[in-house]
Formats: structure tokens, C-alpha cells, sequence
């Protein structure tokens, strides 16, 4: 029996009918055509499919859509602003913070609320800030290098942390 909910994402309601069991990753992707979001290992361990949930970084593979009636999602497609990159964007292409890719959106998301509670983070509090999150490519330095460079200017213009 299908349940009707009603989700904002990335400042645009949406409400459908879905099946009780159908994971928030597949609604996003599927149901809304938001293919930033990422499915990598159906298991919550790798963070591929790390959204904003009312402003916390989840994982979305492990959330029912119905759990998430009448939230405010933010997805990697609601970060550019105004059509101007936020500042995560723009460090992790100037620092080469990715290489494939794959996990990248995840770990933009994941960023995101960190810098949130953490504006000036050290090396070390970012290493395990992200440690929520895989990637298989990089090893991890230029996406730290990213953080910390994108941490520094968003601190300088006071960018808004949730996109």
C-alpha cells in the first residue's frame, strides 16, 4: 500500500506516492531524476549517497522516503547558487580534490555540514570529519587540501554552509 509524502529538495516540494520500503536514495534518483546522488554500496559504508536532511549530513541509502515526510533534503544539485559554484565546488576543482568522482558529491554533502560545525578546522578534525565517506582514487589529500582551502574562504565571505 503506496503512502503519500511530501519532501522539499533543494528548495522545491514534492509530493508523490511511493511503497513504504522504498529507500530515499532511489526516490531521489529515481522518483525526482536527481543523479548526483550516488549509489555505491547499499550498505551506509561507503557515503556515496550522502544528502542533507533538515541540515545534517545522512546517508541516504539507509532512509526510508517515508521517514523523510515533510523534510528538507539538500542534494549536490542545490549547492550552486545564484549560477555561481559554492566554495566547496570551486576548491575541489582547483585543488583536484577528485579523480573519478564517484564519491565526490557524497563528500561535497558530507563537507558541507562539517564546515557547518567546524569553520576552522585543523588537518586532523577534517581527516575525521570525512571518515564517513570513501573514496577508492584519491587517498585523500587533495580532498583535505580542498576542505581546509575552502573552509578559509568561505570564512572570509561568510558563505552560507548549507546549500
Amino acid at each position: 500500500m503506496k503512502k503519500e509524502v511530501t519532501i522539499n529538495v533543494n528548495g522545491t516540494s514534492y509530493t508523490e506516492e511511493v511503497e513504504p520500503r522504498l529507500l530515499l536514495v532511489h526516490f531521489i534518483r529515481e522518483n525526482l531524476e536527481l543523479t548526483g546522488t550516488h549509489i555505491g554500496c547499499d550498505t551506509s559504508h561507503c557515503g556515496a549517497c550522502t544528502i542533507l536532511l533538515n541540515g545534517d549530513s545522512v546517508k541516504s541509502c539507509t532512509i526510508f522516503t517515508v521517514q523523510a515526510d515533510g523534510a528538507e533534503i539538500a542534494t549536490v544539485e542545490g549547492m550552486m547558487q545564484d549560477g555561481k559554484y559554492h566554495p566547496l565546488q570551486e576548491a575541489f576543482k582547483e585543488y583536484h580534490g577528485l579523480q573519478c568522482g564517484f564519491c565526490t558529491p557524497g563528500m561535497l554533502m558530507r563537507a558541507i555540514d562539517f564546515l557547518k560545525h567546524n569553520p576552522d578546522p585543523t588537518e586532523e578534525e577534517i581527516r575525521w570529519g570525512i571518515s564517513s565517506n570513501l573514496c577508492r582514487c584519491t587517498g585523500y589529500n587533495n580532498i583535505v587540501i580542498a576542505i581546509e582551502k575552502a573552509a578559509e574562504k568561505m570564512r572570509e565571505v561568510e558563505v552560507e554552509t548549507v546549500a
